[in-house]
């Protein structure tokens, strides 16, 4: 079709498909539907003229596969600065906020850890905000265990969301390891644009964890680290200044860097420069 119609080939890639079914059990590793995805979606790589990716670590990966790396383009998610904007952080319980999907993806395991620890500690709050495949799960066993501290809520609408994610105080990313680099957690720039910290539980090499340690906007925690977190959250609780801090370096550098017309623009010089390598292409044949 490139060739007959002379247009351009680019692939935004949001997800590394089929990577993500495969390391989460979806396809078994060594079936016949795993290799055959791979070579179909390898051989779509390779004949794009631009590849888009939301994250470097998505870069590393797909030039582990054999893409040449000059045809990708990191370009960063965002969020919409007008729509969601910063409230004034709630009194009383330290409320971590969960919102959007929760699903194969996400560590939920360092998570349920923590709040079966504090579920007699008034002190804490968490929110799960939204739906997924692994919600329900998650909601069975905080009513398993009785704990009382955590509730869960339907998505919020479009017009409520920047509301909804200010009911926290710190908002809640989580990523499995094993999904390095085929996923990148986008709520990650939402949460920065309500002015909240972004506590983020998942690899070192992502997105959200470089995020956090760039703009001190936010904590990081690997997953499967409880005792971490959990002291992470009680010196937090105990030094409230720490999180409005935090929060206020987060809707600074969200407003520098991950506002929608920054990242639309993003988009739009690549596809420029695509352009601009086609035409040249063109004359020379």
């Amino acid at each position: 079709m490139q060739a007959v119609h002379k247009t351009r080939h680019v692939i935004w890639e949001m997800d590394v498909y089929p990577d993500v079914a495969i390391e989460l059990g979806v396809f078994p590793r060594d079936s016949r539907v795993s290799r055959t995805l791979s070579r179909v979606a390898s051989w779509s790589r390779r004949r794009a003229d631009s590849i888009i990716v939301i994250g470097e670590e998505m870069k590393v990966r797909l030039v582990r596969q054999g893409i040449p790396a000059e045809k990708i383009h990191v370009c960063e998610n965002w969020a919409d600065g007008k729509e969601i904007t910063p409230r004034p952080f709630p009194d009383g319980a330290l409320h971590v906020h969960y919102s959007g999907n929760l699903g194969l993806a996400h560590d939920i395991a360092t998570i349920r850890e923590i709040m079966l620890a504090l579920r007699d500690d008034n002190r804490f709050r968490f929110t799960f905000a939204g739906g997924g495949s692994r919600r329900p799960a998650l909601e069975s066993f905080c009513k398993k265990h009785r704990i009382a501290n955590a509730a869960f809520t339907p998505y919020a609408a479009r017009a409520d969301l920047g509301m909804r994610l200010s009911e926290g105080h710190i908002g809640l990313v989580t990523q499995k390891s094993e999904t390095l680099g085929s996923v990148v957690p986008s709520k990650t720039y939402g949460i920065m644009a309500a002015g909240r910290p972004v506590l983020f539980i998942g690899p070192g090499d992502a997105t959200p964890a470089r995020i956090v340690e760039e703009f001190q906007c936010g904590w990081h925690i690997e997953p499967g680290d409880g005792a971490g977190l959990r002291d992470l959250l009680q010196t937090l609780n105990s030094h409230r200044p720490l999180i409005y801090h935090a929060g206020a370096r987060a809707r600074r550098a969200f407003e520098q860097n991950y506002d929608r017309r920054i990242g639309v623009a993003r988009i739009c010089n690549v596809l420029a420069q695509s352009q601009q390598t086609h035409a040249e292409a063109t004359r020379e044949t």
